[in-house]
């Protein structure tokens, strides 16, 4: 009886034995037999895994779907087009999986290059030499093939197109990665853009607002002011006419009783009673009590200047309306300004909540930090502006000098200040009480009676404006115009001077209370 066994299963058992044995008999052999090949059970084993092969083939080849537009067709299917696995480089064609089996099994057809399914792969064999497209020359910048490299290419430099594709990838990486910051870039540019026309939309909507509200109120002044013109010329025309009546009332009773008269001299002049006549003759004969109408007169009334004066006290009305909303307008950007001790010259007292300083007679004992101002006596606030609007109220009653404003960050803070927008300062100052001056370089004198008790101070970041107003009688001081401003700017404080007590009294940052519309 015959005993068949796997061919790597016997070969290992000898292997590992010194003593060449059956293993299933236990028959000792001298030497090693030579194995001799089962011919009709291979046949068996060969026949039915063809079939398993087959039927496997089959089975995957119904699962496959044919080929989608976009898709890569297989080359060799007849009647529907499967859609390809693999494409070949050397037999140039595209495989659906039954097809591309013979690539997988065979060992000369495992030899050939598979890659991802593409069309047209006669564009990836040189033109010159017909072979695949293997190599990629740095030198040219071409892709070539193995003959190029030794003909036309020589001496130049080559690596693989898989080697200069993971090169090129990073490139195309590095570049997506560029082209994303740009996108996001121009994204962020384009919220700014949408947000700079909501703020403008946003602005424009309060400005019609606050036009619209201006203008009414002017028309209702205006048509106020039409109201008491016409009526100030209606009483002067109903003086005149009333007065003209009354004339003419007292003449028409002088008339009735004049022809009265008239009527008994009439009579009395046919009278045939001599005596009667004699008697009655004096009372008739004197002229009755009347009043000497010959320079009475009725005057037009005068309206010079009428129409004048309306329209000024109009104008008047309208400024200061138009103030007012102005101070209301740049009270709307009003910020919480505190001051910063760490820049307070060492004569400078600040209270405790920051809002408050004034100026002793005694130098305090402070650290000399770049931050204080070593010689002139002031103080900035903590607050800094780089952008917008900013403004800040301070009540200056009962001073004699002070100076207010805004200073770049950059000032100068040690030895002698000399304030003008050239080098950072945009102030105002009064020294003496009375003499008022915009620190313009060279100054400004300003003509201020009464001087403001209260000092607003508003800034427009991008306008370049730095304006001053009298909070009290929202009336504009002077302002700073075509500014460049390239730095953080802070509010500026300095009580100056205590002057023997004159000028004791503190600079104080307000709250800041909207003006009435």
């Amino acid at each position: 009886m015959w005993t068949h066994f796997c061919k790597a299963c016997i070969t290992q058992h000898w292997d590992g034995n010194e003593r060449y044995q059956c293993p299933l008999c236990n028959k000792l052999f001298k030497t090693r037999p030579e194995l001799e090949i089962n011919t009709l059970l291979s046949e068996v084993v060969s026949h039915f895994r063809c079939e398993a092969q087959q039927e496997a083939i089959s089975s995957s080849s119904s699962e496959q779907q044919a080929a989608k537009p976009g898709e890569v067709p297989c080359d060799v299917c007849t009647g529907t087009k499967l859609k390809a696995l693999k494409s070949c480089l050397v037999c140039l064609l595209s495989y659906c999986q039954t097809h591309l089996e013979p690539h997988l099994t065979a060992p000369r057809l495992k030899k050939h290059q598979l890659m991802e399914p593409v069309e047209n792969l006669e564009d990836r064999m040189c033109l010159q030499h017909d072979k695949p497209l293997e190599l990629f020359c740095r030198t040219d910048q071409t892709c070539v093939c193995l003959l190029c490299s030794v003909s036309d290419h020589k001496n130049h430099k080559f690596v693989p197109l898989r080697e200069e594709t993971e090169e090129k990838k990073a490139e195309l990486r590095k570049t997506e990665d560029e082209v994303q910051k740009m996108i996001q870039n121009r994204q962020v540019k384009i919220q700014e853009i949408k947000e700079s026309v909501k703020i403008s939309k946003d602005a424009a909507d309060r400005e019609r607002a606050k036009g619209l509200e201006i203008f009414i109120a002017l028309m209702e002044s205006a048509e106020r002011g039409l109201k008491e013109l016409i009526k100030e010329i209606e009483d002067k025309q109903k003086t005149a006419e009333k007065q003209a009546e009354d004339f003419i009332k007292d003449l028409e009773q002088e008339i009735s009783e004049l022809m009265k008269r008239s009527s008994e001299v009439k009579q009395l002049s046919q009278s045939e009673d001599h005596l009667h006549l004699l008697q009655s003759f004096s009372s008739l004969k004197a002229a009755p009590p009347t009043k000497n109408w010959t320079e009475v007169r009725v005057r037009p009334p005068s309206y010079e200047g009428t129409v004048v004066r309306a329209l000024a006290q109009l104008v008047a009305e309208m400024r200061k309306k138009m103030r007012k909303a102005e101070m209301k307008r740049v009270q709307q950007s009003a910020v919480d300004v505190t001051l910063d001790p760490d820049t307070a010259h060492p004569y400078l007292i600040l209270s405790d909540d920051g809002k408050q300083v004034y100026c002793r007679t005694k130098r305090q004992r402070l650290a000399d930090n770049p931050e204080r101002f070593s010689l002139c006596p002031c103080v900035l606030g903590r607050q800094s502006l780089s952008s917008g609007r900013f403004y800040f109220e301070v009540q200056v009653k009962g001073k004699t000098d002070w100076t207010l404003g805004v200073v770049r960050e950059s000032i100068n803070r040690k030895g002698m200040i000399t304030a003008s927008p050239q080098n950072g300062y945009w102030t105002i100052w009064v020294r003496n009480s009375n003499e008022y001056k915009a620190l313009a370089g060279p100054s400004v004198h300003l003509h201020l009676h009464p001087g403001p008790e209260k000092v607003g101070v508003f800034v427009d970041y991008e306008e370049g404006l730095v304006s001053f107003y009298d909070v009290d009688a929202a009336a504009p001081i002077y302002s700073f115009t075509g500014c460049c401003f390239t730095q953080k700017l802070y509010p500026y404080l300095s009580p100056y001077l205590n002057d023997g007590g004159k000028n004791s009294a503190p600079l104080i940052i307000c709250p800041v209370n909207q003006a009435d519309g």
